[in-house]
């Protein structure tokens, strides 16, 4: 199998106190779209940099909730069964 590199863009948004993030990951035969979100609290100092990385965290967990559950619906169509992909290193099976 040839090597892949897979890209993600991650683009904010903000307003006063609140931080969107969105995490796209652009596939051959598919698109996956993580969102978070980070908030400041009144009382907090304004770091934007904070509630970035806040909200690129939760978007990407996001996404790569989303890739496990893909994952596991292509190991259903080839098994004939219900699967579960996990999030770990210590498969429990083949896949």
């Amino acid at each position: 199998m040839p090597e892949q590199s897979w890209v993600v863009n991650v683009s904010f948004t903000e307003d006063a106190d609140r931080t969107r993030a969105d995490a796209i990951l652009r596939l051959t035969s598919q698109e996956f779209h993580g969102f978070g979100q980070a908030k400041r609290a009144p009382e907090d100092p304004s770091v934007p940099v904070i509630g970035e990385e806040l909200a690129a965290a939760r978007a990407l967990s996001d996404l790569s909730h989303q890739l496990l559950e893909a994952a596991a619906e292509r190991i259903e169509s080839f098994e004939a069964q219900r699967a579960h992909a996990h999030g770990t290193s210590e498969p429990d099976r083949a896949w």
